[in-house]
């Protein structure tokens, strides 16, 4: 789940790595954080999971589309952040759009990304 997340965010333009509280934490120009990897859960959720910034209204559509696979995480969910649990089967090329829009959500216009 690591290497895949790992593969997937350092693809991106000036993204860097490190711990953030304990957890794996994807940085655009080590400052702007728009992906964690909480593997072995968070607090009371036990469950793998990744929070991600997403662009205006993603966290409400996905959340009401699906909202046994996706939530708000707490601390970052009144900003907008998705989390999406990993347990079970993953899509890692869906895994990978909610990266890159979550990269271009916070990433200078110079650096975003086009799909």
């Amino acid at each position: 789940m690591l290497e895949e997340l790992r593969r997937i965010c350092l693809a991106l333009p000036e993204v860097t790595e490190r711990l953030s509280h304990g957890s794996p934490t994807w940085f655009v120009r080590g400052k702007r954080t728009f992906v964690s990897l909480m593997a072995e859960g968070h607090h009371d959720a036990g469950f793998p999971q990744l929070w991600c910034a997403a662009p205006p209204g993603a966290q409400e559509e996905l959340i009401a589309a699906d909202g046994d696979r996706f939530f708000r995480p707490p601390y970052v969910g009144h900003r907008g952040w998705l989390g999406v649990r990993l347990d079970g089967e993953v899509d890692w090329d869906e895994i990978a759009e909610l990266c890159e829009d979550a990269f271009n959500t916070v990433a200078p216009k110079t650096l975003r990304t086009s799909r």
